[in-house]
């Protein structure tokens, strides 16, 4: 019966792992990682049948563990997975003062999908609230034509949406810079607009007045929904309060290849202390 089981899980890693290259390209991040994931169900099919045809089996020193590792990053991956999931389940905030839309691949012909799903929802909230300034952030890599902000700049601004609403951060190259720089463009926007209402007039009746502190801004990320759980964390990290989530619709070709990336990527940011 495991024989069977791990023959299928390589036969659905190598197929999945074509699928990923046929639709997107060997330029996928991590796309190794079902290559990886076929040879070792690959290589327990190989051991369960070999050790049943000749009645020998891997000694426990080895088997129990592996076993162990496995299992543990079995439990592991299943609880970072239900973070991912309960993330993306947020329901999204009106009013917000600042959207930060993060950034994502640019091709040479043009926008991904995914980019362009982020975009999508991100014209939508612009158009149920009228009020809010969008921080478009993302830099440019060695294989992108425009910088990930200019292009999200240009998409907006095609399908409707004021340039005096947009704002891009074009230095950022991961998800822990582009919420980092963001949070320094809002402070500065913040600093402008109070520098503007100190410069009018005021005039007071004298009297007793009560002082009341001022509205916290609050602040949306959005991004596809498999990333909002690590995003939103990164966001509080670097110091930005209210921060509220928006999920935008994931690729479904590559979702299962990016909901793993994102639990390993979860991990990485925990243990660097990033979120």
């Amino acid at each position: 019966m495991l024989t069977w089981i791990a023959c299928a899980g390589a036969v659905i890693c190598l197929l999945y792992y074509g699928a990923i290259v046929v639709y997107a390209g060997f330029s996928v991040s991590f796309s190794w990682f079902w290559l990886m994931a076929a040879a070792f169900f690959g290589l327990v099919a190989w051991e369960s049948r070999y050790g049943h045809l000749h009645d020998r089996r891997l000694p426990l020193w080895i088997s129990v563990p592996v076993a162990t590792v496995f299992a543990t990053a079995a439990v592991i991956f299943c609880v970072v997975g239900v973070l991912v999931f309960l993330g993306a389940a947020a329901s999204d905030t009106p009013g917000l003062d600042y959207v930060i839309v993060l950034g994502a691949k640019v091709q040479p012909q043009g926008i991904s999908n995914s980019l362009r799903k982020r975009l999508d929802r991100a014209v939508e909230y612009s158009r149920e609230n009228p009020g809010t300034i969008f921080i478009l952030s993302g830099g440019q890599g060695a294989d992108e034509p425009v910088s990930e902000a200019q292009a999200m700049y240009d998409y907006m601004v095609y399908n409707g949406v004021p340039g005096s609403r947009l704002v891009m951060e074009e230095i950022s190259t991961s998800t822990v810079e582009n919420l980092a720089y963001s949070k320094v463009v809002i402070d500065r926007l913040e600093q402008e607009k109070e520098a503007a209402a100190g410069r009018e007039p005021v005039s007071l009746v004298p009297g007793p007045f009560l002082v009341v502190e001022a509205r916290p801004i609050q602040v949306g990320v959005l991004t596809s929904s498999y990333h909002v759980f690590r995003a939103r964390r990164i966001a509080e990290k670097w110091g930005l309060k209210n921060i509220h989530g928006i999920s935008a619709q994931p690729d479904l070709i590559l979702f299962p290849h990016l909901c793993v990336r994102e639990c390993i990527a979860i991990l990485k940011d925990q243990l660097m202390g990033n979120m």
